[in-house]
Protein backbone atom coordinates (compact mmCIF):
# COMPACT_ATOMS: atom_id res chain seq x y z
CA UNK A 1 0.00 0.00 0.00
CA UNK A 2 1.14 3.48 -0.95
CA UNK A 3 2.35 5.83 2.30
CA UNK A 4 0.52 9.02 1.30
CA UNK A 5 3.17 11.61 3.16
CA UNK A 6 1.35 14.80 5.05
CA UNK A 7 1.55 18.20 4.82
CA UNK A 8 0.58 19.10 7.89
CA UNK A 9 0.33 17.75 11.52
CA UNK A 10 -2.68 15.57 12.11
CA UNK A 11 -5.48 17.25 14.33
CA UNK A 12 -5.48 16.64 17.86
CA UNK A 13 -2.18 15.04 17.33
CA UNK A 14 -0.64 16.36 21.11
CA UNK A 15 -3.26 13.40 23.05
CA UNK A 16 -3.96 11.20 20.43
CA UNK A 17 -0.53 10.10 18.91
CA UNK A 18 2.23 12.16 20.57
CA UNK A 19 1.76 11.90 24.32
CA UNK A 20 1.11 8.27 24.45
CA UNK A 21 4.45 7.33 22.65
CA UNK A 22 5.95 9.90 24.78
CA UNK A 23 4.76 7.94 27.81
CA UNK A 24 6.22 4.28 26.89
CA UNK A 25 9.68 6.22 25.89
CA UNK A 26 9.44 7.74 29.48
CA UNK A 27 9.37 4.62 31.47
CA UNK A 28 11.38 2.79 28.61
CA UNK A 29 14.33 5.44 29.61
CA UNK A 30 13.64 5.06 33.54
CA UNK A 31 13.88 1.30 33.52
CA UNK A 32 16.93 2.07 31.20
CA UNK A 33 18.76 3.50 33.61
CA UNK A 34 17.11 2.40 37.11
CA UNK A 35 20.03 0.27 38.29
CA UNK A 36 22.68 3.27 38.21
CA UNK A 37 21.25 4.24 41.36
CA UNK A 38 20.10 0.82 42.82
CA UNK A 39 23.30 -0.95 41.85
CA UNK A 40 24.97 -0.53 45.64
CA UNK A 41 22.15 -1.69 47.11
CA UNK A 42 22.15 -5.28 44.49
CA UNK A 43 25.75 -5.03 44.82
CA UNK A 44 25.45 -5.41 48.78
CA UNK A 45 22.57 -7.79 48.68
CA UNK A 46 23.75 -10.37 46.39
CA UNK A 47 27.93 -10.01 46.88
CA UNK A 48 27.99 -8.76 42.89
CA UNK A 49 31.34 -7.94 41.12
CA UNK A 50 31.62 -5.13 38.72
CA UNK A 51 31.31 -7.83 36.14
CA UNK A 52 28.33 -9.29 37.55
CA UNK A 53 26.78 -5.84 38.11
CA UNK A 54 27.37 -4.98 34.28
CA UNK A 55 26.04 -8.56 32.69
CA UNK A 56 23.12 -8.14 35.11
CA UNK A 57 22.20 -4.20 34.22
CA UNK A 58 23.30 -4.83 30.52
CA UNK A 59 20.61 -7.99 30.07
CA UNK A 60 18.13 -5.20 29.51
CA UNK A 61 20.53 -4.40 26.49
CA UNK A 62 21.30 -7.74 24.91
CA UNK A 63 17.38 -8.75 24.82
CA UNK A 64 16.25 -5.05 23.40
CA UNK A 65 19.14 -5.34 20.78
CA UNK A 66 18.24 -9.03 19.90
CA UNK A 67 14.68 -8.05 19.25
CA UNK A 68 15.11 -5.38 17.42
CA UNK A 69 15.29 -6.95 13.75
CA UNK A 70 11.85 -8.98 14.57
CA UNK A 71 10.78 -5.88 16.17
CA UNK A 72 10.91 -4.11 12.43
CA UNK A 73 9.48 -6.42 10.37
CA UNK A 74 6.50 -6.87 13.03
CA UNK A 75 6.45 -3.05 13.34
CA UNK A 76 5.84 -2.59 9.28
CA UNK A 77 3.85 -5.34 9.15
CA UNK A 78 1.21 -5.07 11.82
CA UNK A 79 1.50 -0.86 12.55
CA UNK A 80 2.82 0.83 15.48
CA UNK A 81 0.11 0.72 18.29
CA UNK A 82 -0.52 -2.67 18.13
CA UNK A 83 2.94 -3.72 18.96
CA UNK A 84 3.88 -1.30 21.46
CA UNK A 85 0.56 -2.11 23.39
CA UNK A 86 1.90 -5.51 23.29
CA UNK A 87 5.54 -5.26 24.13
CA UNK A 88 4.53 -2.99 27.13
CA UNK A 89 2.58 -5.78 28.71
CA UNK A 90 5.55 -7.90 28.37
CA UNK A 91 7.77 -5.30 29.94
CA UNK A 92 4.93 -5.39 32.80
CA UNK A 93 5.84 -8.81 33.29
CA UNK A 94 9.51 -8.24 33.28
CA UNK A 95 9.24 -5.77 36.22
CA UNK A 96 6.94 -8.34 38.32
CA UNK A 97 9.90 -10.98 37.62
CA UNK A 98 12.51 -8.79 39.14
CA UNK A 99 10.72 -7.25 41.69
CA UNK A 100 10.02 -11.03 42.98
CA UNK A 101 13.90 -11.90 42.15
CA UNK A 102 16.12 -13.27 44.94
CA UNK A 103 19.01 -14.46 42.39
CA UNK A 104 21.30 -12.78 39.74
CA UNK A 105 19.16 -15.40 37.56
CA UNK A 106 16.26 -14.49 37.88
CA UNK A 107 16.88 -10.67 38.08
CA UNK A 108 18.86 -11.08 34.61
CA UNK A 109 15.68 -12.83 32.90
CA UNK A 110 13.50 -10.19 34.48
CA UNK A 111 15.46 -7.29 33.41
CA UNK A 112 15.83 -9.26 29.93
CA UNK A 113 12.04 -9.13 29.58
CA UNK A 114 12.28 -5.28 30.58
CA UNK A 115 14.27 -4.70 27.54
CA UNK A 116 12.00 -6.82 24.75
CA UNK A 117 8.78 -5.27 26.61
CA UNK A 118 10.30 -1.44 26.08
CA UNK A 119 11.84 -2.45 22.47
CA UNK A 120 9.18 -0.72 20.52
CA UNK A 121 9.10 2.29 22.55
CA UNK A 122 11.16 4.78 20.02
CA UNK A 123 10.88 2.98 17.18
CA UNK A 124 6.82 2.71 17.47
CA UNK A 125 6.91 6.51 17.83
CA UNK A 126 9.18 7.80 14.93
CA UNK A 127 7.19 5.22 12.56
CA UNK A 128 4.23 6.57 13.63
CA UNK A 129 5.00 10.43 13.43
CA UNK A 130 7.21 9.02 9.74
CA UNK A 131 3.63 8.29 8.73
CA UNK A 132 1.73 11.31 10.44
CA UNK A 133 3.58 14.61 10.17
CA UNK A 134 5.57 16.61 7.62
CA UNK A 135 9.03 15.49 6.52
CA UNK A 136 10.58 18.81 8.25
CA UNK A 137 9.20 17.80 10.97
CA UNK A 138 11.13 14.73 11.70
CA UNK A 139 13.75 15.99 13.41
CA UNK A 140 11.86 18.43 15.89
CA UNK A 141 9.45 15.01 16.68
CA UNK A 142 12.80 12.76 17.62
CA UNK A 143 13.72 15.63 19.58
CA UNK A 144 10.97 16.27 21.13
CA UNK A 145 10.37 11.94 22.05
CA UNK A 146 13.75 12.09 23.23
CA UNK A 147 12.67 14.96 25.83
CA UNK A 148 10.45 12.61 27.06
CA UNK A 149 12.88 9.76 27.62
CA UNK A 150 15.24 12.09 29.24
CA UNK A 151 12.61 13.26 32.11
CA UNK A 152 12.69 9.45 32.57
CA UNK A 153 16.52 9.59 32.82
CA UNK A 154 16.16 12.16 35.70
CA UNK A 155 13.32 10.32 37.38
CA UNK A 156 15.65 7.29 37.78
CA UNK A 157 18.22 9.47 39.97
CA UNK A 158 17.22 11.42 42.63
CA UNK A 159 13.74 10.82 42.57
CA UNK A 160 14.03 7.28 42.28
CA UNK A 161 16.53 7.93 45.21
CA UNK A 162 14.08 9.26 47.20
CA UNK A 163 11.69 6.32 46.75
CA UNK A 164 14.23 3.40 47.90
CA UNK A 165 14.18 4.28 52.04
CA UNK A 166 10.05 4.18 51.45
CA UNK A 167 9.42 1.38 49.10
CA UNK A 168 12.45 -0.34 48.73
CA UNK A 169 13.67 -1.50 45.36
CA UNK A 170 11.03 -4.27 45.03
CA UNK A 171 8.28 -1.83 45.93
CA UNK A 172 9.64 -0.04 43.15
CA UNK A 173 9.35 -2.72 40.72
CA UNK A 174 5.92 -3.46 41.62
CA UNK A 175 4.73 0.22 40.92
CA UNK A 176 6.46 -0.06 37.59
CA UNK A 177 4.67 -3.02 37.07
CA UNK A 178 1.17 -1.83 37.58
CA UNK A 179 1.67 1.86 35.73
CA UNK A 180 3.33 0.09 32.29
CA UNK A 181 0.62 -2.03 32.43
CA UNK A 182 -1.59 1.42 32.21
CA UNK A 183 0.41 2.76 29.53
CA UNK A 184 -0.22 -0.51 27.04
CA UNK A 185 -3.82 0.12 27.32
CA UNK A 186 -3.73 4.07 26.95
CA UNK A 187 -1.66 3.72 23.85
CA UNK A 188 -4.01 1.04 22.51
CA UNK A 189 -6.96 2.84 23.26
CA UNK A 190 -5.82 6.39 22.31
CA UNK A 191 -3.37 6.05 19.27
CA UNK A 192 -5.42 5.40 15.79
CA UNK A 193 -4.03 3.47 13.40
CA UNK A 194 -3.37 4.47 9.75
CA UNK A 195 -4.32 1.79 7.28
CA UNK A 196 -0.97 2.49 5.26
CA UNK A 197 0.84 1.75 8.60
CA UNK A 198 0.48 -1.96 7.85
CA UNK A 199 1.59 -4.25 5.17
CA UNK A 200 0.76 -7.69 3.81
CA UNK A 201 3.82 -8.23 2.11
CA UNK A 202 5.18 -11.81 2.56
CA UNK A 203 7.99 -12.42 5.65
CA UNK A 204 10.15 -13.45 2.75
CA UNK A 205 10.00 -9.98 1.51
CA UNK A 206 10.54 -8.51 4.42
CA UNK A 207 13.67 -10.57 5.19
CA UNK A 208 14.99 -9.30 1.69
CA UNK A 209 13.91 -5.45 2.81
CA UNK A 210 16.31 -6.28 6.16
CA UNK A 211 18.95 -7.43 3.64
CA UNK A 212 18.57 -4.49 1.44
CA UNK A 213 19.34 -2.26 5.08
CA UNK A 214 22.54 -4.26 6.19
CA UNK A 215 24.24 -4.13 2.98
CA UNK A 216 23.62 -0.49 2.31
CA UNK A 217 26.94 1.51 2.37
CA UNK A 218 25.03 4.19 4.06
CA UNK A 219 23.39 1.85 7.09
CA UNK A 220 27.83 1.63 7.90
CA UNK A 221 28.47 4.90 8.00
CA UNK A 222 25.62 5.26 10.62
CA UNK A 223 26.53 2.23 12.47
CA UNK A 224 29.73 2.54 13.94
CA UNK A 225 28.94 5.93 15.03
CA UNK A 226 25.88 4.64 16.83
CA UNK A 227 27.32 1.92 18.41
CA UNK A 228 30.27 3.51 19.96
CA UNK A 229 28.58 7.09 21.07
CA UNK A 230 24.71 6.11 21.64
CA UNK A 231 25.91 2.70 23.26
CA UNK A 232 28.46 4.59 25.10
CA UNK A 233 26.73 6.82 26.50
CA UNK A 234 23.93 4.41 27.51
CA UNK A 235 26.21 2.22 28.98
CA UNK A 236 27.77 4.85 31.16
CA UNK A 237 24.70 6.77 32.30
CA UNK A 238 22.44 3.93 32.58
CA UNK A 239 25.37 2.15 35.03
CA UNK A 240 28.66 3.42 35.11
CA UNK A 241 28.67 6.94 36.16
CA UNK A 242 27.59 6.62 39.87
CA UNK A 243 30.45 3.81 40.27
CA UNK A 244 32.65 6.86 38.90
CA UNK A 245 31.67 9.61 40.80
CA UNK A 246 31.77 7.66 44.26
CA UNK A 247 35.12 5.40 43.12
CA UNK A 248 36.93 8.24 41.07
CA UNK A 249 35.44 11.64 42.56
CA UNK A 250 35.40 10.67 46.05
CA UNK A 251 31.54 11.50 46.26
CA UNK A 252 28.87 9.62 48.14
CA UNK A 253 26.06 7.78 46.91
CA UNK A 254 23.89 10.42 47.37
CA UNK A 255 25.48 13.48 45.75
CA UNK A 256 26.70 10.91 43.20
CA UNK A 257 22.43 10.21 42.65
CA UNK A 258 22.48 14.41 42.83
CA UNK A 259 25.16 14.83 39.96
CA UNK A 260 23.48 11.86 37.73
CA UNK A 261 20.13 13.99 38.26
CA UNK A 262 22.20 17.05 36.69
CA UNK A 263 23.04 14.55 33.82
CA UNK A 264 20.23 13.72 32.97
CA UNK A 265 18.47 17.78 33.50
CA UNK A 266 21.46 17.98 30.34
CA UNK A 267 20.43 15.40 28.48
CA UNK A 268 16.98 16.50 28.72
CA UNK A 269 18.33 20.22 27.78
CA UNK A 270 19.95 18.49 24.92
CA UNK A 271 16.66 16.88 23.41
CA UNK A 272 14.48 20.13 24.25
CA UNK A 273 16.59 21.88 22.09
CA UNK A 274 16.62 19.69 19.14
CA UNK A 275 12.76 19.64 19.03
CA UNK A 276 13.00 23.34 19.12
CA UNK A 277 15.49 24.43 16.61
CA UNK A 278 16.47 21.29 14.55
CA UNK A 279 12.81 22.38 12.35
CA UNK A 280 14.38 26.45 11.63
CA UNK A 281 18.02 24.31 11.03
CA UNK A 282 17.34 22.43 8.26
CA UNK A 283 14.94 24.90 6.79
CA UNK A 284 18.56 27.08 6.68
CA UNK A 285 20.36 23.98 4.98
CA UNK A 286 22.24 22.73 8.04
CA UNK A 287 21.20 18.80 7.44
CA UNK A 288 20.85 16.14 10.39
CA UNK A 289 24.55 14.34 9.35
CA UNK A 290 26.04 17.97 9.84
CA UNK A 291 24.50 18.40 13.36
CA UNK A 292 25.79 14.89 14.32
CA UNK A 293 29.23 14.99 13.44
CA UNK A 294 30.00 18.62 14.93
CA UNK A 295 28.01 17.60 18.30
CA UNK A 296 29.94 14.35 18.78
CA UNK A 297 33.02 16.29 18.27
CA UNK A 298 32.55 18.16 20.92
CA UNK A 299 31.01 15.13 23.02
CA UNK A 300 34.62 13.02 22.33
CA UNK A 301 36.33 16.41 23.67
CA UNK A 302 34.42 16.74 27.02
CA UNK A 303 34.91 12.76 27.69
CA UNK A 304 38.48 13.15 27.30
CA UNK A 305 38.32 16.07 29.53
CA UNK A 306 36.45 13.56 32.06
CA UNK A 307 39.06 11.18 31.71
CA UNK A 308 41.96 13.36 32.25
CA UNK A 309 40.26 15.02 34.94
CA UNK A 310 40.35 18.26 33.84
CA UNK A 311 38.34 21.00 36.04
CA UNK A 312 35.39 20.63 38.06
CA UNK A 313 34.20 17.06 37.87
CA UNK A 314 30.94 17.55 37.14
CA UNK A 315 31.54 19.92 34.45
CA UNK A 316 33.04 17.74 31.84
CA UNK A 317 30.00 14.91 31.83
CA UNK A 318 27.51 18.06 31.53
CA UNK A 319 28.93 19.17 28.63
CA UNK A 320 29.14 15.09 27.49
CA UNK A 321 25.69 14.70 28.64
CA UNK A 322 24.11 17.73 26.05
CA UNK A 323 26.62 16.78 23.04
CA UNK A 324 25.44 13.08 22.65
CA UNK A 325 22.13 14.31 22.52
CA UNK A 326 21.67 14.56 18.39
CA UNK A 327 22.96 11.16 18.40
CA UNK A 328 19.47 10.17 17.86
CA UNK A 329 19.49 12.32 15.02
CA UNK A 330 21.17 8.95 13.36
CA UNK A 331 17.72 7.20 12.79
CA UNK A 332 16.36 10.43 10.51
CA UNK A 333 19.38 11.33 8.97
CA UNK A 334 19.73 7.16 7.96
CA UNK A 335 15.83 6.92 7.28
CA UNK A 336 16.00 9.44 4.58
CA UNK A 337 18.16 7.18 2.58
CA UNK A 338 15.58 4.40 2.26
CA UNK A 339 12.20 4.06 1.45
CA UNK A 340 9.50 5.19 3.91
CA UNK A 341 7.75 1.75 3.55
CA UNK A 342 11.17 0.15 5.14
CA UNK A 343 11.31 2.67 8.27
CA UNK A 344 10.78 0.28 11.12
CA UNK A 345 13.25 -2.16 9.73
CA UNK A 346 15.70 1.15 9.20
CA UNK A 347 14.88 2.36 12.54
CA UNK A 348 15.73 -1.31 14.53
CA UNK A 349 18.51 -1.94 12.79
CA UNK A 350 20.66 1.00 13.65
CA UNK A 351 18.69 1.02 17.30
CA UNK A 352 20.05 -2.74 17.21
CA UNK A 353 23.73 -1.25 16.30
CA UNK A 354 22.94 1.26 19.46
CA UNK A 355 21.88 -1.90 21.92
CA UNK A 356 25.00 -4.06 20.98
CA UNK A 357 27.16 -1.47 21.53
CA UNK A 358 25.61 -0.37 24.81
CA UNK A 359 25.49 -3.78 25.81
CA UNK A 360 29.57 -4.86 24.88
CA UNK A 361 30.50 -1.42 26.46
CA UNK A 362 28.45 -1.91 29.99
CA UNK A 363 29.71 -5.33 30.14
CA UNK A 364 33.08 -4.74 28.80
CA UNK A 365 33.55 -1.96 31.14
CA UNK A 366 33.09 -3.79 34.18
CA UNK A 367 35.87 -6.31 32.74
CA UNK A 368 38.10 -3.74 32.29
CA UNK A 369 37.73 -2.59 35.47
CA UNK A 370 37.84 -6.12 37.19
CA UNK A 371 40.84 -6.74 35.31
CA UNK A 372 42.72 -3.56 36.10
CA UNK A 373 41.88 -4.46 39.77
CA UNK A 374 43.44 -7.80 39.70
CA UNK A 375 46.39 -6.63 38.09
CA UNK A 376 46.79 -4.64 41.50
CA UNK A 377 45.74 -0.90 39.82
CA UNK A 378 43.88 0.82 42.56
CA UNK A 379 40.20 1.60 41.88
CA UNK A 380 40.47 5.41 40.27
CA UNK A 381 42.68 4.74 37.53
CA UNK A 382 41.01 1.42 36.61
CA UNK A 383 37.75 3.01 36.25
CA UNK A 384 39.74 5.84 34.34
CA UNK A 385 41.83 3.58 32.09
CA UNK A 386 38.21 1.38 30.97
CA UNK A 387 36.41 4.96 30.09
CA UNK A 388 40.11 6.08 28.25
CA UNK A 389 39.23 2.76 26.21
CA UNK A 390 35.55 3.97 25.34
CA UNK A 391 36.86 6.92 24.46
CA UNK A 392 39.58 5.92 21.68
CA UNK A 393 37.13 4.02 20.24
CA UNK A 394 34.50 6.58 20.05
CA UNK A 395 37.43 8.38 18.10
CA UNK A 396 38.02 6.00 16.00
CA UNK A 397 34.16 5.88 14.90
CA UNK A 398 33.86 9.44 14.47
CA UNK A 399 36.76 9.85 11.81
CA UNK A 400 35.26 6.82 9.83
CA UNK A 401 31.81 8.92 9.95
CA UNK A 402 33.00 12.15 8.70
CA UNK A 403 35.87 10.35 6.33
CA UNK A 404 32.52 8.69 4.86
CA UNK A 405 30.38 11.36 4.85
CA UNK A 406 32.80 13.54 2.79
CA UNK A 407 33.81 10.38 0.34
CA UNK A 408 29.61 10.30 -0.20
CA UNK A 409 29.03 13.87 -0.90
CA UNK A 410 32.36 13.66 -3.26
CA UNK A 411 30.36 10.53 -5.14
CA UNK A 412 26.98 12.46 -5.40
CA UNK A 413 28.91 15.54 -6.91
CA UNK A 414 29.91 13.41 -9.54
CA UNK A 415 27.17 11.64 -9.96
CA UNK A 416 25.62 15.36 -10.31
CA UNK A 417 28.24 16.10 -12.96
CA UNK A 418 27.75 13.07 -15.15
CA UNK A 419 24.02 13.69 -15.52
CA UNK A 420 22.47 14.69 -18.59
Amino acid sequence: MPVNRPTADPPGSWFRLFLPFAVGYYFSYLLRNVNAVIAPVLTRELDLSAADLGLLTSAYFVAFGAFQIPLGILLDRYGARRVEAALLLVAAAGNLVFALGDSIGTLAFGRALIGVGVSACLMAALKSFLLSYPAERQSALTGAIMTSGGLGAISASVPLEALLPVLGWRGVFYGLSAVIAAAAVYIYVAVPERPDAVQRSSFGEQLRGVAHIFVSRAFWRYAPTTMLFSGGFMAIQGLWIVPWFINVDGLSRDTAAQYLFAVGVMQLASHFAIATFATRLIRRGIQPATLIAVSLGVAWLALLVCVIRLGHPLVGWLVYAFFSGPVTLMYVALGAHFAPQLFGRVSTAINLMAFAGAFGLQWGIGLAVDGFTAADWATAPAYRAAIAIVAVLQLLAWVWFAVEGRQSRRAGAAAAESAP
